[in-house]
This record gives structure tokens, sequence and C-alpha cells, in this order.
């Protein structure tokens, strides 16, 4: 669930920015009548099976603990603009941008009755600096102090500026109640089986088949209409989907092929979908091999590579990606004005891949596979994992796509254990299938991709102009001076091709609105669809009984 427990600020003015939510106080204090008694909503997220563990700060937390019960500060649209003040109501930078201020919400209440402070949310980080196994987000990486000022505000001081790594301070940490966590003995074996949090939902019940939300007539918003939640026990993803055709699901996040004809068409009246973008698929060329590090053969791969057959083998679920490593139309306010359509589109020309090769002084040898000036084969391996069957397909297509222009590609199916070593640890791998991880700016797909000894850097890419427009962007607060950090990343990311785009990954998310309306959409994207962590917050407050 981590990987920076998924999804990166949109560090620029806070108080803008919250203008523009659909989802204010206001609303939800004139929306405060008792929820209308409608059906549970039943929720898939994940194979069980299923343990009593609530701790927000485990990898194995039961799906819900985040964002229903414990509550970061702010919730980031990673598909929209907004900003939702959750138990924080603003913040501020001051001190050259290494302070960060956060004026917090008044009246908030823990489950159990105790107010809600600052003081509890300097607790819960001072805590992860004193346990480091739990500071999943790596806070005190970026930190040197939070402190509690007055009743509600909080100071949290930075050790060097650094704008982006706030999303995961303010919208990525959930807060825990001082009174109980403060007592807790060893918080890395805690499994918290009767949580007590400030979000919109109460623990009710537990057992193996099955466990229970019902929704907190004391919430902050005011209570949920969608008053009990069901997370039922599905061992796999077949009998899940199963769950989900039958209508014994309404919420899934699962990859389910042909998702029109066996979902939506079954009840094309209650059942849809909306698979928004989250991240992009990428080649991974290791950038230490010579042969990889020459532009000229990365141009040919990449213009070797029909995407168009990637699509079909995706279900026509991803699209094809920008050369530019936006997420789009997430992130369409980022592109740079005047960009050519050869830095918008990818192109499938396998003759032009030959003629760059040709010109670079490569040559076919007998077997039909260009050699380099000094001999060597363009012959590679290319690395997947041997349980992402999509990725089998696709890794399958690609070599075939490529053997026709001359570069011979064999793919290597790995566990995912073997994957992870040579990815992020040997860096033992010539080719690779890999995804990226990314937030609500372009900043944290590129910091990630692209920085010098970043996990996802798994390629190599050390460039000092990229390095200068990565700072460039981590340095202000100022949004127009990060468009133009990104516009640059943009033009690297398109002409030199540090790591090849293939296609959009998506979040998936199968939903039934014959009980509940209200869901996020392509043409309503107010939150990230899927039942997966701190979003579900956002939507499950938005739902209304039809």
């Amino acid at each position: 669930m981590s990987i920076k427990r998924k999804l990166g600020l949109i560090a620029a003015s806070a108080v803008t920015a919250l203008t523009m939510t659909g989802w204010s106080a206001a609303a939800m204090a004139a929306d405060r009548a008792p929820a209308i008694q409608a059906p549970p909503l039943t929720v898939y997220g994940y194979p069980g099976p299923l343990m009593r563990n609530f701790n927000p700060f485990s990898e194995s937390t039961m799906l819900g603990s985040l964002s229903l019960i414990y509550e970061p500060l702010f919730y980031f649209n990673t598909v929209g603009s907004q900003v939702y003040p959750l138990l924080g109501l603003k913040y501020a930078w001051s001190n050259g941008n290494k302070v960060l201020t956060v004026d917090l919400r008044r009246n908030v209440r823990w489950t159990d009755g105790k107010p809600f402070t600052a003081q509890d949310v300097a607790f819960t980080f001072n805590y992860l600096k004193k346990n480091p196994a739990l500071d999943l987000e790596g806070v005190w990486t970026a930190l040197s102090s939070v402190t509690a000022e007055g009743p509600y505000t909080v100071r949290f001081t930075f050790k060097t500026v650094d704008v982006p790594y706030s999303w995961y301070i303010l919208g990525q940490t959930p807060i825990v109640p001082e009174h109980i966590w403060s007592k807790v003995a060893n918080p890395t074996k805690f499994l918290n089986p009767n949580p007590v949090g400030t979000g919109p939902y109460k623990f009710t019940s537990f057992n193996p088949e099955e466990y229970t939300f019902t929704a907190n007539p004391h919430y902050w918003g005011g209570e949920s209409k969608v008053h009990e939640l069901l997370f039922p026990n599905y061992l796999g993803g077949t009998s899940a989907q199963l769950g989900l055709l039958s209508g014994k699901i309404d919420w899934a996040g699962i990859n389910v092929p042909n998702i029109q004809t066996v979902y939506v068409n079954r009840d094309p009246k209650y059942n849809h979908y909306w698979f928004a973008p989250a991240s992009i698929d990428m080649l991974l060329p290791n950038l230490r091999n010579p042969l990889l590090a020459s532009l000229p053969v990365r141009e040919a791969l990449s213009l070797g590579i029909n995407r168009a057959k990637l699509y079909a083998a995706e279900y026509k679920y991803s699209p094809i990606a920008s050369p530019t490593g936006l997420t789009l139309p997430n992130f369409k306010e980022y592109l740079a004005p005047g960009l050519p359509k050869q830095d918008l589109t990818f192109a499938y020309n396998p003759q032009k891949a030959e003629q760059i090769l040709t010109k670079a002084g490569f040559k076919k040898n007998a077997s039909g596979i260009f050699t380099s000036p000094s001999g060597k084969p363009l012959s590679f391996t290319l690395q997947v994992v041997n349980s992402f069957t999509v990725w089998d397909v696709e890794a399958a297509i690609i070599a075939q796509e490529l053997k026709q222009v001359g570069i011979q590609v064999t793919v290597n199916e790995e566990s995912w254990a073997v994957y992870q070593n040579n990815m992020n640890v040997s860096r033992n791998f010539q080719l690779a299938l890999s995804f990226t991880s990314t937030g609500p700016t372009p900043f944290y797909l590129y910091n990630n991709l692209l920085r010098p000894n970043q996990m996802f850097n798994a390629e190599g890419w050390n460039n000092p102009a990229t390095n200068a427009a990565l700072n460039m962007f981590q340095q202000t607060s100022n949004p127009k001076v990060q468009k133009q950090a990104i516009y640059r990343i943009e033009k690297i990311m398109a002409t030199q091709l540090p790591a090849i785009g293939l296609f959009e990954q998506t979040s998936w998310n199968e939903y039934s609105d014959r009980y509940y309306t209200g869901w996020p959409t392509a043409k309503d994207p107010y939150a990230v669809g899927g039942p997966w962590s701190f979003p579900m917050e956002i939507i499950l407050m938005h739902l209304r009984p039809r």
C-alpha cells in the first residue's frame, strides 16, 4: 500500500485552493440532517485473509483504517485541483519556505468523546520520529521539528527547503490520539483492534468473513448518508470478480477484463466504472549499459514499439502515454505552451527507427540484428514480473515488434522479489517494464523517476538540467515558477527519453449506483475513484441514497 502510500502537493496557495473544493466545511454544516437509512454499501479492496488490524502505520492495516477512521490534515486530489481541508483548515509557508504552519479545525472529537487538539498532531509526528519503523512516508527525512503552538496551530520546521515534501506530511500521514497511543508499548506489533479516530466512520464488528463500519454520528463534517459499510473476505481476484458481477459487491477496485461487456452490460442502468489515469508504465533502459546510454538506440526502441497493440492488450483501458511523462488529462495545465507534435504524441515508425540506427553507424548482421560500430549486437533482456499477466503479454508484443526493426529482445519473467532486487538493489537488468510513483503534481513522478539515488530511478538517469529543474520546483511555493520547472523536464522527457513511456496506468474503480449516487466520474473528478486509502472519505461523504 505504501510506496509513499500510493499517491505525490499543490504547494501553492492553500487558501486559494481550498475555495475550489466541492466538499467544503460550510456545505457539510448545511447538510447535517440525520442519515437516510439505506442498505449497507459492500466494499472490496484487496484479497484476504482478514486480520483485525487497524493500526494506520501498518502496511497490512485493514481497508478503511486510513481516511475513514484516521484522517490526515488535508486531502489533495490527484485527478483534479481540489485540496480538501480535513483536520487542517489552512496552511502557510514562512522563513523562506522552511517553516509550514497549519491552522487546525475546531470542535473535532475523537470517537471516544475526547477533544482533538494540536497536541495530538504534534504527538503523532514525534511518535513517528521515536518509532522510525512507523514512518512509512519518511517524513523525518525532511523534518527537523514539529511543535504545537497553542490548541489549534502546529508548526512544522524543515531541515532544508523542500516544498513538495509537505504533501506526505499534510496529506499522507494519519493523525492518532495521544491519550491512547502514548500508552502503546510496542506500536510496531500493535494491531489496534478497537480503533479510535476522528473520521466519518467507527469500527463496529469483525469476524474472519467480514468486518463492518458504521457512520460516526458526531463526525465534524456531519453524519455520512452511507450508514453502514461491509468489508467481506474474498480470498482472490477471481472470487471478488464473481461477487462484483453477481451484485454482491457495490464498490470494487479490481482489474476486470472486458468491463463493458461482463459488468456494465449486465445492468447498464446501475453498473458503472471509471478508470482514472493514475501513473505511467515505462520501458526502463539501464543507462549503465553503453548501448542503452546511446540516444539513437533509445529513439529506435521507442519508434519500434507499436503502442496501439499494447493499448489493445490492456483491453483499451490504458491510453497511450504522453512523451512528456504527464498523466493526462490530470495535468494538462502543466503542459508547456507550444510543444511540437512529436513531444505530445509517441510515433510508431519502424522505418525511421532503422534510419536512425544506420545514421548512427549501426549495421545489421547476418541474423538481421543491428550491431554497433564496435560489433556489439543490439540484443537485450527485458525483465518483467511473472505474476503480472498483462505485463507478460505486453513484453511479448514489444519483443516481436522490436525484432522487426533489428533489435533482439528476450523476455525474462522473474518473481516479484527477484524483480525488486534487480531494479532497486543490484540494478542488474538491461530493459524492464516498470511503473511510476505519482502525486498531485507532476513533480512527484519526475522526482522519483529522474533524480539520482531515488528508488524509481532504476535506469540511472543523472542530468544537470533535470536536477536543476527539480531543485527549482522544490525551492518555491509559487505555482508559476513551479510550472516553469515542469516545462523544462517535459522537454527532457520527450527528447532525451531517459525512460520510455508506454501507456497510462489506471486506477481500477467499479461501482453500482443502485442505492447511492454521487460517485466521481471523468466529468466530475472530485477524487480518484476506487476504494483505496485516503480518497474513500471524500467519496463516501459525497454519496447520497438514491
